[in-house]
């Protein structure tokens, strides 16, 4: 698919800013000491190396909505932290998984471990990867939140509830992948605090809160809820039937990790007992006959057409949210353009 303007707009913005921010750090703590330069430097690879930049889109369009000049540094600055706070999640969440590549190359506790043996440095190699990766996520964090230091009080407040949302959300999603067969409702838990409210919701309504426009939280939450599960629900499917080429993950990637998705939730409560059986290895190193087993059952019980419906309706309330809210400028059509995209998305 062709990625829209209503997220191009407002990316050309927030990667300017992103490189007037890690170029200045860099600068400056560079001169102190080449290790300092280091670390912005993996935190700088990570950050501009691409991505969809939905969260700064939707508080962009939730800014222009309330009234806001998109010109405004405020909004690019906004859009920036949402970015930093995404790479200090992505840092983490890689370490958390083990997971090898992002976004087609290695993650950055990979890189690390690589270079400790390519050094023969000391202690363990792992750990000094893992570590990197932690501290590099734990300065992005800082950064995030340095670029809203003067926000008003509104904004700080979704800005909290923003990052502790997505800390617990993650926490379900580490303990269910842990323990294993999640029930339907705690996966759909889990997409509404760690993606729907994440992605969607929260930047939205900071992005009108910038304006000082509080009225409008409500109605951006209608849309937002729907189009954020609806986007973590295409995401699944593209975790488990994506193309490596599009998604820079390998394919059944979320299977092998054991993710605990609404998708394996459904299969798991609608398979046979032999179904029952190959579900029963998500969650261990497959084999690609393996995971193709585990499609097909996920195709068979359902669940794939399950999600699917599920996808199409939560898009649909979405736009009838868009449609019902009454926004300035474009806002309306770019947040509907916005909605058909990540519910449609292939990557």
């Amino acid at each position: 698919m062709t990625i829209p303007d209503a997220l191009t707009i407002p990316a050309g913005q927030v990667d300017d800013r992103l490189r007037a921010v890690l170029n200045g750090y860099r600068e400056e703590w560079g001169v102190l000491d080449p290790l300092f330069g280091e670390t912005i430097d993996l935190l700088s690879t990570l950050v501009l190396a691409g991505g969809k930049r939905v969260r700064p889109a939707m508080a962009h369009w939730g800014f222009v909505g309330a009234g806001g000049d998109p010109t405004d540094p405020a909004i690019a600055s906004l859009g920036a932290a949402l970015e930093l706070l995404q790479a200090f999640a992505l840092f983490h969440d890689d370490v958390m998984d083990g997971s090898p590549t992002r976004r087609g190359e290695p993650t950055a506790h990979v890189r690390a471990i690589a270079d400790h043996e390519a050094g023969s440095w000391g202690g363990e190699a792992r750990r000094y990867g893992e570590a990197v990766a932690i501290l590099a996520g734990d300065v992005s964090l800082v950064l995030s939140d340095v670029l809203l230091a003067d926000v008003n009080a509104e904004v700080r407040r979704l800005w909290n509830d923003l990052r502790i949302e997505v800390n617990l959300g993650q926490f379900l999603d580490v303990v269910g992948t842990a323990r294993g067969d999640v029930p339907l409702a705690t996966a759909e838990r889990i997409v509404e605090y760690k993606t729907a409210r994440y992605t969607i919701v929260r930047p939205l309504q900071m992005g009108a809160a910038l304006t000082g426009r509080t009225d409008l939280e409500e109605s951006l939450g209608n849309i937002g809820t729907p189009l954020g599960i609806a986007f973590q629900l295409r995401d699944d499917l593209l975790g488990v039937f994506g193309e490596t080429e599009l998604t820079g993950k390998p394919v059944g990637d979320d299977l092998s990790e054991g993710k605990p998705t609404p998708l394996l939730a459904r299969a798991r409560e609608a398979a046979t007992p032999d179904q029952a059986m190959v579900l029963s290895t998500v969650g261990s190193s497959l084999s690609v006959e393996q995971i193709a087993d585990i499609q097909m059952v996920l195709v068979d019980t359902g669940a794939v057409a399950d999600v699917e419906s599920q996808i199409t309706s939560l898009t649909g309330e979405a736009l009838d949210a868009i449609a019902r809210t009454p926004l300035a400028g474009d806002a309306n059509q770019r947040l509907t353009e916005l909605a058909e995209f990540l519910a449609a998305r292939s990557s």
